[in-house]
C-alpha cells in the first residue's frame, strides 16, 4: 500500500512548507531587496531629468520586473532559467555605467544599450560551458569575497540614516539606535531563537526596528497616501536609442556581470545547498538574466542581475525551497501591479534597513572565503585574490586616483570593486603559471636540495684545500 508523503521541508528546493510557515521567510526576502530595487531607478531618473510621472514609472516597472525576473529563475523555461533559490531583480551594479550613459543619451539611450548588452549575457551563456575552466573557485570566490566587502559602506549609510552623506540628520543618534536594537534584534533570534523565529531572524529584526521608528516619528506614510492601487505596465514607454559609445560601455558591464552572476549562484549552491554549481544550473542563470534584460528594455525596466544580499540570506539561513520564494516574487510582481502596495515597503526607514541587512552582507563575504578554500590556497591563488582585493578595493577607496584616466575606461572601471575585482581575477588566474600546492613544496625540496649540495661540494673544496 503506497502513500504519498508530502515535501514540506523549508531546506529542500522542491519542498512545499505551509503558507504560513514560509510567508515570514518569503517576507524577508522581499523587505531585503526592496530598497535595491528602488533606488537604481530612483537614481537614474535624476540623472536623465525624468518627470515625476516617469519617475514613478521607472520605479514601478523596476519592482514588477524584479518579481517576474525571480519567478523565471525559480521555474525556467526550456534552457532559461538557473533553477536555484536566488532572487533576481533590477541591479546596483550597473548603476554607475547607467549614470553615465544616461548623463549623455538619457533614459533611451540607456534602454537601447541594454537591449545590446542583454543579447551579449545570453551569448556569454551559451559559450560558458566551453569557458566555465576560467573562472574556478579562486575567481568566483573573489568576486563574491568582493561584493561582500564592498556592500558594508552601504549598510553603514543606511544605519546612519540614509544612503546620501549629505542627507540632513544623516549620523543623528537616534538613527543609530534604532539600526543597532534592529541589529541586536536579528543577532539575538539567530543565535537564541528556535523554529521559525531564528530562521525569520531578519524579518523579526524589522519588525522591532520598524515599531521603535515609528514611535519615534521616523516614519514617513506620504509614498502610501500618493500612490494609486494598481497600474498596468506599457509597452515601449520610451523610444529606444542605440549610440556606439553608450553600448559598448553597457556591452563591457554586461560582462563584468555575468562573473558576478557567476559567484552569487556560486554561493547560492555552496552556501545553501552544500554542493558545487552544476553547467545546466550556470547556463541557465546567465541564458535567464540576458533575456529578462532584453525583455526589460522594452518596458522600461533597468538590467537585471542576481541579488548578493538575499543570496547572503540563503546561506544563513539554508532556506531554500523554491516555494518560498516563489512567495517573494509574487508579491513583489503585486507590488508592482499596485504602486501603494509597494509604497507600504518603502516606509522602512534606512536604519532598519541597514542594522538588518549588515548581518547578511557579512555572510556574503564567509561564502566568498567559503568558496576560496573549495581551491588550494597556493602561493599562486593567494596572489591572485590578494592583489584583486588590493585594487579594487584600492581604487575604490581612492577614485581621485584615476581621475587622469580616460574618461570610458573611467565608467569602466572606477564605478565599482567588483569590476576591478573581476578583471584582475580572471586575466591573474590565465597568465599566471597553474602551481599547485604539492609543486610549491616539490620546488622548495628541489631548492633545499640544490642548496644541500651546495653546502656539501662548499664543504668538500675547503676540507681539500685545508690538506
Amino acid at each position: 500500500m503506497q502513500t504519498n508523503i508530502k515535501n514540506t521541508s523549508l531546506f529542500d528546493f522542491h519542498g512545499k512548507p505551509s503558507f504560513l510557515k514560509a510567508l515570514p521567510l518569503s517576507l524577508q526576502h522581499v523587505l531585503a531587496m526592496i530598497a535595491g530595487v528602488i533606488t537604481p531607478p530612483i537614481i537614474i531618473a535624476g540623472v536623465v531629468g525624468s518627470t515625476p510621472q516617469e519617475k514613478l514609472l521607472l520605479i514601478q516597472i523596476a519592482v514588477l520586473a524584479s518579481g517576474v525576473c525571480t519567478l523565471f529563475h525559480l521555474y525556467g523555461v526550456w534552457k532559461f532559467g538557473a533553477r536555484l533559490p536566488a532572487i533576481f531583480g533590477v541591479g546596483f551594479a550597473y548603476v554607475p555605467t547607467l549614470i553615465a550613459v544616461g548623463a549623455q543619451y538619457g533614459i533611451g539611450g540607456i534602454l537601447g544599450a541594454q537591449l545590446v548588452g542583454g543579447i551579449t549575457m545570453m551569448v556569454v551563456g551559451y559559450f560558458i560551458q566551453y569557458i566555465r575552466h576560467l573562472f574556478p573557485p579562486v575567481v568566483a570566490g573573489t568576486v563574491v569575497l568582493v561584493i561582500g566587502l564592498s556592500l558594508y559602506d552601504i549598510a553603514v549609510r543606511y544605519m546612519a540614516g540614509s544612503g546620501n552623506v549629505n542627507a540632513p540628520n544623516f549620523g543623528d543618534p537616534m538613527n543609530w539606535v534604532v539600526g543597532l536594537v534592529t541589529l541586536l534584534t536579528v543577532l539575538f533570534a539567530s543565535q537564541f531563537g528556535k523554529g521559525v523565529v531564528k530562521l525569520a531572524a531578519i524579518i523579526v529584526g524589522i519588525l522591532v526596528g520598524y515599531s521603535l521608528a515609528l514611535a519615534l516619528g521616523m516614519v514617513n506614510f506620504d509614498p502610501i497616501l500618493n500612490a494609486s492601487w494598481v497600474a498596468v505596465p506599457e509597452f515601449m514607454p520610451f523610444e529606444l536609442e542605440f549610440h556606439t559609445g553608450a553600448i559598448i560601455s553597457m556591452v563591457v558591464i554586461c560582462v563584468i556581470n555575468s562573473v558576478q552572476t557567476i559567484g552569487d549562484l556560486s554561493a547560492t549552491s555552496v552556501g545553501g545547498m552544500n554542493r558545487e554549481l552544476k553547467t545546466s544550473e550556470l547556463t541557465g542563470g546567465l541564458l535567464g538574466n540576458g533575456l529578462t534584460t532584453v525583455l526589460s528594455s522594452f518596458f522600461g525596466a533597468l538590467p537585471t542581475s542576481t541579488f548578493s544580499q538575499n543570496v547572503g540570506i540563503v546561506a544563513m539561513t539554508k532556506v531554500i525551497s523554491r516555494y518560498v520564494l516563489a512567495i517573494a516574487g509574487v508579491f513583489m510582481v503585486l507590488a508592482g501591479l499596485s504602486p501603494k502596495f509597494g509604497a507600504v515597503m518603502t516606509t522602512i526607514p534606512y536604519p532598519v534597513l541597514g542594522g538588518a541587512t549588515i548581518t547578511v552582507f557579512g555572510m556574503i563575504t564567509m561564502t566568498g572565503i567559503q568558496l576560496l578554500i573549495k581551491d588550494e590556497l597556493s602561493a599562486r591563488n593567494m596572489t591572485i585574490v590578494g592583489l584583486s582585493l588590493a585594487l579594487s578595493l584600492g581604487i575604490a577607496q581612492v577614485p581621485a586616483a584615476i581621475a587622469q584616466l580616460p574618461e570610458g575606461l573611467i565608467s569602466v572601471i572606477g564605478g565599482a570593486p567588483i569590476v576591478v575585482a573581476a578583471i584582475t581575477a580572471f586575466v591573474l588566474n590565465i597568465v599566471l603559471p597553474k602551481h599547485s600546492l604539492a609543486d610549491e613544496q616539490k620546488e622548495r625540496e628541489n631548492i633545499a636540495k640544490a642548496d644541500a649540495e651546495a653546502s656539501a661540494k662548499h664543504y668538500a673544496q675547503a676540507s681539500g684545500n685545508a690538506e
